[in-house]
C-alpha cells in the first residue's frame, strides 16, 4: 500500500480534520443529529478549523522553539506584514501580534537544533527584524486545549 503519512500530515495542519459524531454523541449522551446541528451552527459562527494535535517527534518535528521578535524602527508601525510574510512557512506553528518589549512571537517546529539554526540565518535574519529572541521548549504537556 502506498505510504502517504505526509500528505495526511500536512492535511490534517491545515484544518482538514472533523468531528467524530459519534463519539461526541456517546460522550455527552445526546443524539448525533443534535449534535451535528450544533456543529454547523459553532462553523457557522465560531469554528475557523479544525486540526490534528501530532506527537511531533514522530513526525520529524520534535523541536520546539518560541521567538520573540523586536523589529526595527522602520517596520515598527506594521508588524502584521511582516507576520504574514512569516506566517507563509510551513516550519512556523502560529504567528502572535504582542505588546511589551516585543513586537512578534512565533511557534517554530523543526526536526531538530541544526535545521532550526538554518531556519533562523535564512528567514528570520532578515531586513526590518532588529533582534530575536529563542525559548526551547523542552516538553510540552498541553497544547489546543488538549493535554497530552
Amino acid at each position: 500500500m502506498k505510504d502517504i503519512t505526509k500528505k495526511l500530515i500536512e492535511l490534517f495542519k491545515e484544518g482538514y480534520c472533523t468531528p467524530q459524531i459519534s463519539k461526541i454523541a456517546k460522550k455527552i449522551k445526546q443524539p448525533s443529529t443534535t449534535i451535528h446541528y450544533n456543529i454547523k451552527k459553532l462553523e457557522k459562527d465560531a469554528i475557523k478549523a479544525y486540526k490534528a494535535v501530532f506527537d511531533y517527534k514522530k513526525i520529524g518535528e520534535g523541536f520546539c522553539t518560541y521567538v520573540l521578535i523586536s523589529l526595527s524602527p522602520d517596520e515598527y508601525g506594521d508588524p502584521e506584514r511582516i507576520g504574514h510574510e512569516l506566517a507563509k512557512h510551513p516550519e512556523i506553528e502560529s504567528v502572535d501580534i504582542i505588546i511589551g518589549d516585543w513586537e512578534i512571537i512565533l511557534k517554530i517546529r523543526t526536526k531538530d537544533q541544526d535545521e532550526y539554526f538554518n531556519f533562523v540565518k535564512h528567514v528570520i535574519s532578515r531586513k526590518g527584524i532588529a533582534k530575536i529572541k529563542s525559548l526551547v521548549s523542552f516538553n510540552q504537556l498541553k497544547t489546543e486545549f488538549v493535554k497530552l
